[in-house]
């Protein structure tokens, strides 16, 4: 048997050795990388946070605005009936008058001389008037005595006829002048405020009953003052629909009540109450609308005509409404959806029908319940299908919005 060198045996031991300690190192090794691994990977984040509540349900009337204008009543424009020189005016420009107030005077010398001339034209054809009687009383004696001629009685009849037909020639002559006259002093014809004055004391006015006569001034009433505005076919169709329903009142019968503000006016705030009180009879065929009005009471003569307003009238009868904030609602294509949370806190997309805007939030008309918990806040951080963390929230009307009575 052969020996192993010396060397070769040494070799061979160390060898042994390091296969030793390799095989007693790789249980450290691994148990330590097995413990780094543990210590570096991170837990699973928390179900991210969103604010719920359940929609705002309040027994509101939907409403459809209208921009129109206020317009007066009555809209005089005082125009002279007869020429002459202004002599006097009776008003400052801008204020408020009542019907019968004195407003100019023309010159009336003139006219007074004329009712004078007519007067005295009276007399004289009453004169002759009353002799063509006596003269016929004394032909009536005669001819029944045959003492004349019939022709002569007959020519004292038409005489007479003649006579009588001039008494009422000049009897309308003094009228007219009396007109004339009475013409000179030019009085407010309805109550309201006066405009400026288009012409001043010492011009020549000219008279007429035509459009050439000149224009004085202009006056306007106030209280009460109409709202112009036009309603399109498209509304106009569905608010006949409803009626016909019985869901509203009829327009033309004057009973339906609506409201207006002014531009300045904060939202939601409609300081004026009126009632429609005028639909027309046709559709204008060049805008597709129909023109409507309302009236309102003016006690306080701070409406203007001529300025711009905002009316709302009710487009459906009471009822109890889910109301959202815009800001819950989402837009997939053409499509409206709404995010809530079941009861496993699990994000479920619902879609939704909305309406109309009212009190600053927007009407659901259908797609919700009312115990439905809708995410409000936090809708970046949800998804559908995904666990979160709800916390209750509630939805408030804006600031500015009156809170009436609601149910939630």
């Amino acid at each position: 048997m052969s020996r192993i060198p010396s060397t070769s045996r040494s070799v061979l031991r160390r060898i042994v050795h390091l296969m030793a300690l390799a095989a007693a190192t790789v249980p450290q090794l691994l148990l330590v990388s097995a413990a780094a691994g543990q210590e570096t990977a991170p837990p699973a984040p928390p179900p991210p946070t969103v604010t719920v509540s359940t929609p705002l349900v309040r027994e509101l009337v939907e409403w459809q605005e209208f921009t129109g204008q206020f317009a007066p009543v009555e809209y005089v424009e005082v125009r002279a009936r007869v020429s002459g020189y202004l002599q006097s005016i009776h008003f400052e420009d801008g204020q408020l008058v009542e019907e019968g107030d004195l407003l100019f005077v023309i010159d009336p010398r003139p006219f007074e001389a004329a009712l004078a001339a007519a007067e005295a034209q009276l007399a004289s054809a009453q004169a002759r008037y009353e002799l063509a009687q006596q003269q016929l009383e004394r032909a009536e004696s005669l001819l029944r005595t045959d003492n004349i001629p019939t022709s002569t009685f007959d020519e004292r009849v038409q005489e007479a006829r003649v006579a009588a037909a001039g008494v009422q020639e000049a009897e309308a002559t003094v009228l007219n002048a009396r007109l004339d006259l009475d013409y000179t002093r030019i009085n407010a014809p309805v109550s309201g405020r006066i405009g400026r004055r288009e012409i001043s004391i010492g011009n020549l006015v000219s008279g007429g009953v035509s459009g050439q006569a000149t224009r004085l001034t202009t006056i306007v009433s106030l209280d009460p003052i109409y709202f112009d505005f036009d309603m399109s076919e498209s509304y106009y169709l569905a608010y006949q629909r409803a009626i016909d329903a019985g869901l509203l009142q009829p327009h033309r019968e004057g009973g339906v009540e609506v409201d207006a503000r002014l531009f300045d006016d904060g939202n939601g705030h409609w300081p004026y109450h009126g009632r429609i009180d005028f639909v027309d009879n046709r559709i204008d065929r060049s805008s597709g609308t129909i023109r409507m009005r309302a009236i309102f009471p003016n006690e306080d003569l701070f409406l203007t005509p001529g300025q711009f307003g905002i009316l709302r009238l009710p487009g459906s009868p009471r009822y109890a409404a889910m109301l959202l904030p815009d800001s819950a609602i989402l837009s997939d294509q053409d499509r409206r959806i709404v995010l809530t949370v079941d009861e496993n806190n699990v994000v479920v997309p619902k879609v939704v029908r909305p309406g109309p805007t009212e009190l600053g939030l927007r009407i659901i008309r259908s797609g919700l319940e009312p115990d439905d918990r809708v995410i409000i806040n936090g809708l970046v951080r949800a998804r559908p299908g995904a666990p979160v963390t709800p916390e209750e929230g509630t939805i408030e009307l804006p600031e500015g919005v009156e809170a009436g009575s609601l149910t939630q």
